[in-house]
């Protein structure tokens, strides 16, 4: 995206007109909503000229912008100041905002899935070694139990193929050589699975493209189950993956897809940063000069201080 070229104004969140059937999700306004604004210069002794983007003064009023979602909020001036004035813009880390607000959202719920698979299979995979160290122990008890059963029922307690018993007798027919191979490819899994939750919950790049990979190696498996057997379970997980292999190829422009990182940077940087506040900031054109900030408020309208 050329720097050059003028970008067009942002309305603040939850001032466009709701769509009935496709409603949009402000996530600026639930971000605030869980956090609080973000509002800068509360602590200040004096407002400057260069401040008025997100702090001014009126009616014995101190009118504070949040820095996210573009709400005015009115406070009393601090009545012991810890500094003379606001910081300059170029100390403030501002909250994101926009798309990369909406793409922290996204990522983080599917490090939520990462992680729960992560718990999943890293108690697999315990479990897997914990039988195979006392595999034979275990064996000799299903055993003796199994007879008892049998003495007490008066024959066989299960001869098909399908059910429980059916499903130990072949776990304890798989070799501890192989329940070791097992746990170890679930364990590694597991810090597999991991490593990607703590990546996309802090938004690294990698951790998009492990997790697109980790993805899309499962699918072919995921419709083969489907065509032996077809359950609610499993129709969920594969879309699931499904979505989360779009989104990341789409919305994340992996690969190069779309203009690939350059052009996600460039997006990124549209929505966020001191130009973004500016270019969300309504202007009144004055025929005395160029267009300035217009108050978010009616300076006559405003109550004195009581």
């Amino acid at each position: 995206m050329d720097a050059r070229t003028p970008q067009p104004e942002l309305a603040p969140p939850g001032t466009e007109r709701p769509r009935r059937y496709r409603p949009r999700l402000r996530y600026e306004l639930i971000d605030c909503g869980l956090h609080g604004h973000e509002l800068l210069g509360t602590d200040a002794a004096a407002l400057r000229r260069e401040d008025d983007l997100f702090a001014r003064e009126a009616g014995g009023l101190r009118w504070y912008r949040c820095l996210r979602c573009d709400s005015w909020v009115a406070l009393s001036p601090p009545a012991s100041p810890a500094a003379e004035y606001p910081p300059r813009r170029s100390d403030v880390v501002l909250p994101l905002r926009g798309r990369p607000l909406r793409d922290r959202y996204v990522l983080r719920l599917i490090a939520l899935d990462r992680a729960l698979h992560f718990v999943v299979l890293a108690a697999l995979a315990v479990a897997l070694f914990l039988f195979a160290d006392h595999k034979a122990t275990l064996n000799g008890d299903f055993t003796r139990i199994l007879k008892d059963l049998q003495g007490g029922l008066g024959g066989p307690v299960n001869n098909s193929s399908h059910g429980i018993v059916h499903d130990l007798r072949d776990l304890f027919a798989v070799s501890t050589t192989n329940l070791y191979l097992v746990g170890a490819a679930a364990a590694v899994y597991a810090v597999m699975e991991g490593t990607e939750a703590v990546g996309l919950w802090l938004g690294r790049r990698w951790a998009e493209y492990l997790t697109f990979i980790a993805t899309v190696v499962f699918v072919p498996y995921e419709i083969y189950e489907l065509t032996k057997s077809v359950s609610v379970l499993k129709v969920l997980a594969l879309a699931i993956n499904l979505l989360i292999v779009i989104y990341l190829v789409a919305a994340k422009r992996l690969f190069g897809i779309r203009g690939g990182g350059r052009a996600e940077r460039a997006e990124r940087d549209a929505d966020n940063g001191w130009g973004a506040i500016e270019r969300a900031t309504p202007r009144s054109a004055s025929p005395a000069g160029p267009a300035r900030p217009a108050p978010p408020w009616d300076p006559a309208r405003l109550p004195g201080p009581s």
